[in-house]
């Protein structure tokens, strides 16, 4: 699985990029600062592409991405930032940085600059992992079934959807946005009780005890997670 570094220090957007690109296949590294970003760029250097926020709060992406050039001219970077003025876009390019993206952008632009940058350096395509498996589950994303125990369960397209985010982050706590916000779209504008029902048919469909649920647990304030 490729691997991506992605340095953002607003939460919000930084987990809905992770959330999209562990969806597209890839594994994903996060940080919020400059530095932290470099010490998880050491810590992995098999690290293929690195997507730099500009505005940090202890460095700009200018200064880290000509850091990662000091010693490294095969990495893909991209620059990610809110501004447009052109010189920004000059600026990160004389720096080292690969593409620019500007914000707001769409997950599917962004994954296919990584897919690019990916088969520029000579990486093999992204496949996404067609067999997903946890405890007695086994999501098959080619053919979109979910078994448990060997036994097939019917689920609506969303419900599918939402097993399928919940097994690519197993353990990991998604708030009710991030999952309208992967399964819907960013341009749904609906009631975030949505998530709420579909959780709620959910556990009647795959859990063994609805009122002591295990697989699909609850983050009180925040939202779901996969297993407990």
């Amino acid at each position: 699985m490729k691997k991506v570094l992605i340095l953002e220090d607003e939460l919000n957007i930084r987990s809905f990029v992770v959330i999209n690109l562990k969806r597209a296949g890839y594994e994903v590294v996060e940080a919020g600062t400059g530095q932290e970003a470099l010490a998880l760029l050491q810590k992995y250097p098999e690290i293929g592409v690195a997507i730099l926020d500009i505005m940090l709060p202890d460095m700009d992406g200018f200064e880290v991405c000509r850091r990662i050039r000091a010693t490294n001219k095969q990495m893909g970077v991209i620059m990610l930032t809110a501004r447009t003025q052109e010189m920004d876009k000059i600026t990160g390019l004389m720096t080292g940085a690969d593409d620019y993206v500007t914000k707001p952008f769409s997950p599917a632009e962004l994954t296919a600059r990584i897919d690019a940058l990916f088969r520029r350096l000579g990486g093999d395509v992204v496949v996404p992992k067609e067999v997903l498996t946890y405890g007695p589950f086994v999501m098959n994303t080619r053919n979109h079934t979910l078994e448990k125990n060997g036994k097939r369960i019917k689920l609506t397209q969303v419900e599918y959807a939402i097993v399928k985010l919940f097994m690519q982050n197993a353990g990991s706590a998604l708030s009710r946005e991030d999952i309208l916000t992967a399964v819907w779209g960013r341009e749904y504008d609906g009631d975030l009780k949505i998530v709420d029902v579909n959780i709620r048919r959910l556990r009647v469909k795959i859990e063994d005890d609805t009122a002591n649920p295990t697989y699909i647990t609850t983050v009180w304030g925040l939202g779901y997670k996969w297993g407990a």
